[in-house]
């Protein structure tokens, strides 16, 4: 049955990466981390094949369709939908030292350090906010106020912190053309002045002694569902997120020690966290 909107909003990550098939080959492939991966498979000469089309949300169920349409006719006429993407990678590479080209070769670089969900949303932000302005421009050309231009247009539309994290993104990729000797400078560094300030605005906290009291002894009467009564009474003896708690596995507890071992893939971080146990 071809998927829906709702559907693949919906699917939530597991133990295990599973896949929701749409149709011609085409699926949602969905990871333990919650990543959602648009893949399309395919026969050549008898042997089976696959392409990444995206990440959901970025790639839509209605643009990786479309896609999906695109690769297929490509198939019908002689022409392998991945050759023709490792060729057109392998011109990006040899094109003048552009914005873009060196944007994309920092992203490919530092890609598998990162988590599926923050590299496209990365690539995203380059798309849609610098590429389409300063792309083309020699890396060496760039200059503090054609990126400023890129940020003002994102404070006209009051986001604000948008435009923050496309500055930090632009100047990680000039600190990669200075190291790898295609930039001089990096014109970003004094740029984070002329940027609408921040407004700072707390989270709501508990700070003194009688306030925590009191918020233990609301949990301790609380009377709803019994899994949440549970891990309600759990967080303040291990102080972890929310979904490290509810994604915990038996496995993971090592009670002799007295230690919980969550693993690198549950932590924002993406390191090993060790959490001692209470007695």
């Amino acid at each position: 049955m071809p998927l829906t909107q709702t559907l693949v909003v919906n699917a939530q990550p597991r133990e295990k990466m599973y896949r929701l098939v749409d149709g011609s080959g085409l699926y949602l492939e969905v990871t333990p981390q919650g990543g959602k991966w648009w893949r399309i498979r395919y026969s050549i000469g008898g042997r089976d094949q696959r392409l990444s089309l995206g990440t959901f949300p970025v790639v839509s169920l209605k643009h990786a369709r479309r896609r999906c349409l695109e690769i297929r006719a490509q198939l019908a006429s002689g022409v392998n939908p991945s050759e023709l993407r490792k060729e057109a990678k392998r011109k990006l590479v040899h094109k003048e030292e552009t914005f873009e080209a060196i944007a994309r070769e920092w992203h490919e670089h530092l890609a598998r350090r990162w988590t599926d969900s923050h590299g496209d949303r990365i690539l995203s932000r380059l798309e849609r906010y610098v590429f389409r302005w300063i792309g083309t421009l020699q890396i060496a050309q760039v200059t503090a106020v054609d990126i400023l231009e890129c940020l003002r247009r994102l404070e006209h539309q009051n986001t604000y912190e948008t435009a923050r994290r496309v500055l930090q993104i632009c100047g990680q990729v000039l600190r990669y053309a200075i190291l790898t000797g295609r930039a001089q400078t990096d014109v970003t560094r004094h740029l984070f002045r002329a940027l609408v300030p921040r407004r700072v605005r707390h989270h709501a906290s508990i700070r003194s002694p009688r306030e925590v009291g009191a918020l233990l002894r609301a949990i301790d009467g609380y009377d709803g569902r019994l899994l949440t009564k549970f891990a309600l009474r759990l967080a303040p003896l291990v102080f972890v997120r929310p979904g490290e708690l509810r994604h915990a596995t038996w496995g993971e507890f090592d009670f002799a020690q007295r230690e919980w071992r969550i693993p690198a893939g549950r932590m924002k971080a993406r390191q090993p966290h060790v959490v001692p146990l209470s007695r």
